[in-house]
């Protein structure tokens, strides 16, 4: 029978690889199972490697000039995904979303202006406006065992504070993938109090049967005040190409940001990066629909180990993302001996709940993009954990 082509296991390690040579840095131990940063343990699809070795070929590498090509294939894969139309003058070219984020919070608000985000969020969320000295305006997401909803009232609250909401969709770290009553609800109390949005979509192609992404912008008159972030890094596994793409349909808003990124020499982009993006959307959505079917049957594996085989370990419902949500509190432990277990009994390297903020404490983010072989293994680590560390233990 011949092998799925993402039960490969590739070794990584001493290639400057974050996922795999920092660990020694930032877990103090070399050799541990990382499921943490939400990079991919694949092979990215044949296509863009053809795509990359056909431009490696060409022996020049000077500044970039983005061809018709490449706003095409950005245009095409919104309308096909999400059903949304897209006109190639929103299009401004970034190096990533993070930066993408700091960069509207510092053309669209000024020092100490409010910035609303919803946590637990990805921890660069909170760097944009706490590095720029704007004042971070938190509204929690109501965890109601396990399930993450919207506080509304709150969030109507703090929105009246702030000039900037950023915005996660599907979110990470907890997995939901936004109803469209819920966009539509977020649009409406944002055009109420005139406040925009930075979406960030980048994990919009990562979506499980039984849920749809809808990006924000493509929902009423919603594109006005929103900057939607997009880019093929995290579901065809290149984000080491640096290239992510910010569509902003309203021209005053798209101006101020286009000028900062210009200031900042930020948008000349990566050659391969280029090349790998319209691979990518172009040649790739039937190695993506693969890769969905083999991640689900991932998720699935989650779904039914963690009740089972973890007690007091509670997995959120993973609607979207590579990424599961795991509340370990029943086990009575501080964030400080969880994460010691963990690293040092397990010998795994997950990523902190503290890392999204206060009402991360006593979770941890587990990254399932990688071969059946290898979550089974962590599976198990978890299992043996459990066994002699977690509530309920005999």
């Amino acid at each position: 029978m011949e092998q799925n082509r993402f039960d490969k296991i590739i070794d990584r390690r001493k290639t400057g690889c974050f996922k795999y040579d920092a660990l020694q840095m930032l877990f103090g131990k070399s050799e541990l199972l990382p499921m943490w940063v939400a990079d991919m343990d694949f092979a990215v699809s044949d296509e863009i490697i053809a795509a990359l070795s056909r431009r490696l070929k060409h022996p020049v590498f000077g500044y970039n000039l983005r061809l018709n090509d490449f706003s095409d294939a950005v245009i095409s894969w919104q309308k096909r995904r999400f059903g949304w139309d897209v006109n190639k003058d929103w299009m401004l070219s970034v190096p990533g979303l993070v930066p993408a984020i700091s960069l509207a919070v510092m053309a669209l608000t000024e020092p100490g202006e409010g910035v609303l985000i919803q946590t637990p969020v990805y921890c660069p969320f909170y760097d944009a406006v706490l590095d720029h000295k704007r004042k971070l305006i938190t509204s929690p997401l109501v965890n109601n065992n396990g399930v993450y909803s919207i506080d509304w009232q709150d969030l109507e609250n703090k929105l009246q504070q702030a000039k900037l909401f950023i915005f996660c969709s599907p979110h990470n770290p907890v997995g939901r993938v936004w109803t469209e009553a819920e966009l539509t609800k977020i649009g409406n109390l944002c055009a109420k109090y005139n406040v925009p949005v930075f979406a960030d979509e980048i994990h919009a192609d990562i979506v499980y049967p039984g849920y749809k992404h809808l990006p924000l912008a493509s929902l009423n008159d919603f594109a006005e005040f929103c900057l939607t972030g997009v880019s093929p890094s995290k579901s065809f596994n290149i984000a080491g190409l640096a290239t992510a793409v910010v569509l902003v349909a309203n021209e005053e808003i798209r101006n101020k940001f286009s000028e900062l990124n210009n200031k900042l020499h930020l948008y000349m982009g990566n050659t391969f990066g280029i090349t790998a993006l319209i691979a990518a959307y172009n040649e790739s959505e039937g190695w993506l629909e693969d890769l969905l079917s083999y991640l689900n049957n991932n998720r699935m594996l989650l779904t039914d180990f963690v009740p089972r085989e973890l007690p007091g370990v509670q997995l959120s419902p993973i609607e979207g993302t590579f990424l599961a949500w795991l509340d370990f509190r029943n086990w009575g432990l501080s964030d400080e001996e969880l994460q010691n277990l963990i690293v040092n009994k397990a010998g795994l390297a997950l990523e902190p709940g503290t890392e999204f903020g206060e009402d991360g404490k006593g979770f941890m983010r587990l990254n399932f993009g990688c071969p059946l072989s290898t979550l089974e293994l962590a599976l198990t680590r978890l299992q043996n954990l459990a066994k002699e560390y977690g509530c309920n233990r005999k």
